[in-house]
């Protein structure tokens, strides 16, 4: 079963996603929807923007995606992340896994978003109500450009 990771400047279809996790041989299914909501540090933001350089992203994504097929006991895995602006409420980042075994889907499923927050090169911009945005952890974690 081909496993993915893919950007979307459309709504995630996590339904369809979903589908794509079934195997005779998985007991389990783990998934993780990271998802815009309505407040940070106080303050009540809007919308979110993401950005990211795809084609660096995709590749380092993909690279995540094949590590976690290889360290862990696992069918399948699959990650989508929305670029372009969303609004409260959206589905930002979806990971899915399957597995023989509960364990080893939770730990590829959080392996996976940890090391997509660290590696990959996608920027979160926060609008807020007062009509002002900001780039989200872009100066004070150089090395560290996601921030979900």
């Amino acid at each position: 079963m081909l496993s993915s990771f893919k950007f979307s400047i459309d709504a995630i279809d996590v339904a369809r996603l979903q589908d794509n996790l079934s195997h005779p041989s998985a007991g389990a299914v783990v998934t993780f929807e990271g998802r815009v909501r309505n407040h940070n540090e106080g303050q009540r933001v809007v919308r979110l923007e993401y950005e990211a350089f795809i084609e660096l992203a995709s590749k380092e994504g993909q690279r995540i995606i094949d590590e976690a097929l290889k360290h862990h006991t696992i069918v399948t895995a699959h990650c989508v992340h929305r670029t372009g602006l969303l609004e409260i409420g959206e589905v930002a980042v979806w990971i899915g896994v399957s597995a023989g075994h509960r364990g080893a889907a939770f730990d590829a499923c959080r392996y996976i978003i940890d090391q997509l927050k660290q590696r990959v090169p996608i920027w979160k911009k926060e609008h807020y109500d007062s009509g002002n945005s900001g780039w989200i952890h872009c100066d004070t974690t150089p090395n560290n450009p996601t921030s979900l």
